[in-house]
């Protein structure tokens, strides 16, 4: 798909400053401004050029590609210019020693597409998530007692998991994801919502810029950081509570034979409030039983070399209305069921269309 002229100045503008913001964050501003140069190549998303100080970008990526899988591509190609004028080296492989000490010093992926990474098929998190599910699959019941003892008995299990992975001290990989569709504005829910990940699901929250080049507009989506399978859960339960507070919110529509929207956002955040305080029980009884988590270091360092510069700011939240309080109140009654029509290892297919 080709972009109009004034569109296609737009995102070449903001790849600029995207690359001077990661010069900053990144590099120390080690680094002098390259020629920045668009292709027509699929197969290559991108590419340094020394002789010429090029680094190039596939247009066909740029369109077809979120703009987080965008800035980990220009991070790639940055870190190959960085070895080649900073660091000088030139007797090695493009993705030998010098590279890859380079991408572990500043977070950068190290591999050729430059992407997010898929999860791997480690059997042991496989075999936990799998038994998670079938306890979310109890969760089901119509029983509420059962459903809720069935969710709490899949919270304590990745809880013990990772735990116990803690204790024995063995190495584990992190990556990240990016979750939900961009937006111009963060609600109060959506906060809450991240909130409730970092708090109960194990990974790193944060939002991030992004830009949309399709429609030449800017944006905010929300990064998660951990393992491969609290990758997993975290992504599922993001998507599985946005769907259940919008369909809280349409049966209280109904209820109250309320026509308008007016009040959605503040039902909304009631919803995730409730949910978050059902959570934090939850949690303490977990404490209770001697199951203590304690921060993961590595993840924090994982985290921190990706974000090497973190701003936080506080927000007023929604007026505590009416609308509020019964979205807290249906918020307290969630249960976090298995993903529906799929494993709970089979990403993509979360929510019914």
């Amino acid at each position: 798909m080709d972009l109009p002229a004034q569109l296609e100045r737009m995102l070449v503008r903001e790849l600029v400053l995207e690359w001077r913001r990661l010069n900053a964050t990144h590099f120390r501003e080690a680094m002098t401004a390259p020629v920045l140069a668009l292709t027509m190549a699929h197969a290559r998303l991108g590419q340094w050029h020394g002789a010429t100080r090029t680094l190039e970008l596939s247009r066909p990526m740029l369109v077809a590609y979120p703009w987080g899988a965008v800035v980990e591509v220009l991070k790639h190609e940055m870190a190959h210019q960085y070895v080649d004028e900073i660091l000088k080296v030139h007797g090695e492989t493009a993705h030998g020693k010098a590279f890859r000490d380079t991408c572990a010093r500043f977070g950068i992926d190290a591999r050729a597409a430059g992407v997010p990474r898929e999860t791997g098929g480690n059997d042991e998190r496989s075999r936990v998530i799998e038994r998670v599910a079938r306890l979310l699959a109890l969760a089901e019941s119509p029983n509420v007692h059962e459903a809720e003892a069935a969710m709490a008995a899949a919270q304590r299990m990745m809880l013990k998991y990772n735990v116990d992975l803690q204790h024995a001290g063995h190495a584990r990989g992190y990556g990240f994801r990016h979750l939900g569709e961009p937006s111009g504005r963060v609600g109060e829910a959506e906060r809450i919502l991240a909130s409730i990940l970092a708090k109960h699901f194990f990974v790193e929250v944060i939002w991030v810029p992004v830009y949309r080049a399709l429609e030449g507009k800017r944006g905010s989506v929300l990064e998660i950081c951990g393992t491969d399978e609290n990758l997993e859960m975290a992504e599922y339960a993001h998507a599985f509570l946005r769907h259940t507070a919008a369909e809280l919110w349409d049966a209280h529509k109904a209820k109250t034979r309320e026509r308008s929207n007016r009040d959605r956002r503040t039902f909304l955040a009631g919803v995730m409030a409730g949910f978050a305080d059902k959570l934090a029980r939850q949690a303490t009884k977990s404490t209770s039983e001697g199951l203590v988590w304690v921060k993961d270091a590595d993840l924090s360092t994982f985290y921190r070399s990706r974000h090497p510069y973190i701003r936080n700011v506080r927000y007023g939240g929604q007026r505590r209305t009416a609308a509020f309080a019964s979205g807290k109140e249906a918020g307290k009654n969630i249960v976090l069921k298995k993903p529906i029509g799929s494993r709970a290892v089979d990403r993509g297919r979360l929510l019914p269309p």
